[in-house]
């Protein structure tokens, strides 16, 4: 591996729109002093990411709303404390508060006086498919989103922004519902024992031969829950003695599994390549804390697509550095596969790698199949030995059999094997209907965040009060997103979430894009002083007047 190939780094930064062209390879001429034609680029077509960084203003007035929040959730707290308001959270008892206290009550701030007030934009119940468009069950709140009351109507053809059904195979109707009903008649609903036991189905089997030839790799296994695929097989992958290097935007099932297995961790800069070079080299020269030994093994673990940020990992540069420091790596496809690449194949696919080149290939099969659980592939040797040691094989419940026909047929469909073009269709589609909606909203003004290539699409709201407002009037207009805020994102960052789908139409795009510019149209102009002062007494005006209306319906 030629050293020209580790230095083309050039880390995702704030306010910059990155390339892996031509300035990938200056970068790597200044770093070496080779001549150009000595300088070939780890990729075969442009990487664009943009992130832009949040206005001075919009984060001055972002702060201010979070500590005038804060204020007031400390002033009721001591209302609370004293009889003053009602308490709807779960307190001691009286004759238990000399007890090691069951509820934190310090930690439990943030959900107590902040997430309450926007509680209303999550957990709504849909009662139908949720495909391109759902049905949601409407409710109503009468003590500021403690409790919820359905009033027995439903909302009727929501377009559906939020699901992560990539290809539209959330249906129930069609080969996969088909399928599925089948193999529910055949096998029935549940198992009722591990695969090692009395669980083991001729149809898991048919499904993991599937998976490995659709990854490219010589073995995979399946699990019945994705967030257990992580967080019960990295424990089983390293130990006591371990380094495991950590994207600081990994998904938390990586996180869990990271800390379970009682490596040693260390995160390194999101995308940031020299951030990642810089720990292993560390890792090499120091080896362990104290004792200075080697390493037993180094893990990297990163994320094909980063679902919140939309972002696609820097792979061939991951691979080149794991590689030349000899670390292994652990590569989380969970929104990648069937979602990029030419053949749906993931992000080894989109960047047109070798899969052998990657030790351990993760996803789910909860996103662009329509279905539930996660898989593993990678070597013979490795799966066979997560078979005797990963505890979410050992000690869970084999996979539902309709599940794994859905995740069957869904496959197929995408590999082609079902004699037909629709899954090659499909991919098209979501690849057309991805750069629309991002040039779409990119025109109209948005801030968005990622990759352009990326089916997950950020779009900044920055202040808290946005947070709630823009979920509650988007689905007034008929539209239901994700809205996200911290501790999920950075404190400035919050943001709406698009998952682009190949269900959606174009006309379903562009009613998405103009509501939500109706709603946004501040944001491209930022408020002036004058403004800003008027904001901050407006909000300071309605917490008083929400803090005594409150107190006034003490019962």
């Amino acid at each position: 591996m030629s050293l020209v190939n580790i230095f083309l780094t050039l880390a995702v930064t704030h306010g910059t729109e990155v390339t892996s062209t031509a300035v990938r390879v200056r970068f790597a001429k200044q770093r070496l002093g080779l001549p150009q034609k000595q300088c070939t680029s780890l990729y075969n077509r442009p990487f664009v990411e943009q992130f832009e960084e949040t206005p001075l203003l919009v984060a001055v007035l972002t702060y201010v709303g979070y500590g005038i929040l804060t204020i007031f959730g400390y002033l009721r707290d001591f209302l609370r404390n004293w009889g003053v308001e009602n308490c709807h959270v779960a307190r001691e008892r009286d004759e238990q508060k000399d007890f090691v206290p069951l509820y934190q009550d310090f930690e439990n701030f943030y959900t107590r006086n902040l997430y309450m007030r926007i509680r209303d934009n999550w957990n709504r119940p849909i009662c139908s498919v949720p495909g391109a468009k759902m049905d949601l069950v409407e409710r109503t709140s009468k003590d500021y989103n403690w409790t919820f009351e359905h009033t027995g109507k439903v909302v009727k053809d929501v377009i559906n922004m939020g699901s992560y059904n990539y290809l539209g195979f959330a249906e129930n109707t069609g080969r996969c519902a088909d399928n599925a009903t089948g193999s529910t008649h055949k096998y029935g609903v549940g198992v009722g024992s591990t695969r090692s036991e009395m669980g083991n189905l001729d149809i898991h089997e048919e499904l993991e031969q599937l998976v490995a030839r659709f990854l490219g790799v010589e073995s995979s296994m399946a699990f019945g829950m994705g967030f257990a695929t992580n967080s019960m097989n990295i424990p089983a992958l390293a130990g006591k003695g371990c380094l495991i290097l950590s994207d600081e935007l990994n998904h938390a099932s990586l996180a869990l599994g990271a800390r379970l297995s009682g490596a040693t961790i260390r995160v390194f800069k999101h995308n940031n390549m020299v951030s990642l070079e810089k720990l292993l080299r560390d890792a090499i020269v120091h080896g362990q804390p104290r004792t200075h030994r080697p390493w037993k093994k180094m893990l990297i673990l990163v994320e094909g697509i980063y679902s919140m940020e939309g972002s696609i990992v820097r792979l061939p540069e991951v691979i080149a550095l794991k590689k030349h420091y000899k670390a292994y790596l652990y590569l989380d496809e969970a929104h990648s596969i069937g979602a990029l690449g030419p053949r749906g194949g993931g992000v080894v696919d989109y960047f047109g790698l070798d899969p052998k080149d990657v030790d351990i290939m993760m996803g789910t099969f909860t996103k662009s199949f329509g279905a539930a659980g996660g898989y593993i592939g990678g070597k013979r040797e490795l799966i066979d030995y997560l078979r005797s040691h990963s505890h979410s094989s050992i000690y869970a419940t084999a996979m539902s059999p309709p599940v794994s026909q859905q995740i069957i047929t869904s496959m197929k469909i995408i590999m082609g094997e079902d004699n037909t073009t629709l899954g090659a269709e499909r991919l098209k589609q979501l690849s057309e209907n991805t750069t629309y909606f991002r040039r779409k909203l990119r025109e109209m003004g948005f801030i968005i965040y990622g990759n352009n290539d990326s089916p997950v699409v950020p779009m900044m709201l920055y202040m808290p009060a946005k947070i709630g407002a823009f979920g509650r009037e988007m689905l007034k207009r008929n539209i239901g997103t994700v809205v996200v805020g911290f501790p999920a994102t950075p404190i400035i960052e919050s943001r709406a979430r698009f998952c682009v789908s190949a269900a959606h139409t174009r006309d379903m795009l562009d009613t998405v894009s103009h509501r939500s510019e109706t709603l946004q149209s501040s944001q491209r102009t930022p408020p002036s002083l004058h403004g800003a002062i008027s904001i901050w007494l407006s909000l300071v005006l309605f917490q008083t007047c929400s803090l005594v209306f409150s107190v006034c319906l003490i019962q």
